[in-house]
């Protein structure tokens, strides 16, 4: 075992909970081996990292703690298994695909989704009526098939009953997750944090994939008048929405963005990033493409965010690269 690290197994919790993570990636997997401290858990992977974490366990490190963590990991859900919660973690373009193929699991059980993006959770409630938003701004970087390291953390996780309110369900795996070492805190404007987090990475995460750099790159002046359109269009499009956000004006957000979130993620490499540098499609449709969608509804032009949707579009279609000081 490696110097400094522990060793866990999934355990049955007292209260006996079942937890199901589907989509697991480097968030769903981090989630699950922490959630494994204290109840059983059983995660759904990519074949590769199913059998790498199956062989060896999974190596968790940075500042959610360093440890090797074994629980129930497949390509599938366990036949005849039932859970209390199931937790989605895939990238947005996977949800509905996700939903049909474990649609019986799903119906019978609170269902999160813990992804990024607009649109998830309405396509959950079409194969649920228990469904809770989850929001989470954390760093999680691929080191290996089992390996992920989490590098930053803009604040604690939300968790609230979509589209809005709270109840016992939620504040259950709110101590769950609490009592697991995740900083989860309980809303009933989940619907407000989704769209807050949304703006926070339709701002960072394209163009951080785009240009190769870390998110304290973007301070710089040419990339922050970029931001700067892109949340302002963004605004635009969420008052039409009617979503009521933290901040008042695009500007009183710009300032917490470039005070606040900016300097706490400033390490990090986007996950577009890390998609485009695996050949992978990202969920740009889910993030600026959703602002351009609804405010095409609305009759908001939304050309900067547009722009950027077709930037990312095109480096989707070029082969995978991995620019010098990104991810590999």
């Amino acid at each position: 075992m490696p110097s400094g690290e522990i060793y866990y197994w999934s355990q049955r919790g007292a209260d006996g909970m079942k937890v199901l993570v589907l989509g697991a990636g480097a968030v769903g997997l981090s989630v699950a081996a922490k959630l494994s401290t204290v109840c059983e858990v059983h995660a759904v992977s990519r074949q590769k990292n199913a059998d790498a974490v199956a062989a060896n366990g999974f190596f968790l490190s940075g500042i959610w703690g360093s440890g090797i963590f074994r629980f129930g990991i497949s390509e599938s859900v366990p036949e005849g298994a039932r859970y209390d919660y199931v937790i989605i973690t895939s990238k947005s373009q996977d949800t509905e695909s996700i939903c049909c193929e474990y649609a019986a699991t799903i119906r019978n059980a609170e269902t999160v989704s813990l992804q990024n993006g607009i649109g998830n959770e309405e396509i959950i409630r079409r194969y649920t009526d228990q469904v809770i938003g989850g929001m989470i701004i954390t760093g999680f970087e691929w080191r290996a098939d089992n390996r992920v390291h989490v590098s930053v953390e803009a604040g604690p996780a939300k968790l609230g009953r979509f589209p809005e309110g709270t109840d016992q369900p939620v504040q259950r795996l709110v101590d769950l997750m609490n009592r697991a070492g995740i900083r989860v805190e309980g809303t009933d404007r989940i619907r407000s944090e989704l769209w807050a987090k949304t703006l926070y990475n339709c701002a960072l995460n394209p163009l951080g994939a785009v240009m190769g750099v870390p998110y304290g790159e973007l301070a710089r002046p040419a990339a922050w008048r970029i931001i700067t359109r892109i949340v302002k269009e963004g605004f635009a499009v969420v008052h039409a929405e009617d979503v009521t956000l933290p901040w008042k004006t695009a500007d009183e957000y710009l300032a917490y963005l470039h005070d606040v979130q900016l300097p706490a993620t400033a390490l990090h490499h986007s996950s577009m990033l890390q998609d485009l540098s695996r050949g992978r499609r990202t969920e740009i449709d889910f993030l600026n493409g959703a602002i351009v969608a609804k405010g095409a509804v609305h009759g908001i032009p939304s050309p900067v965010n547009a722009c950027i949707v077709d930037l990312v579009k095109l480096r989707e279609s070029l082969p995978s690269y991995s620019p010098a000081g990104g991810t590999p």
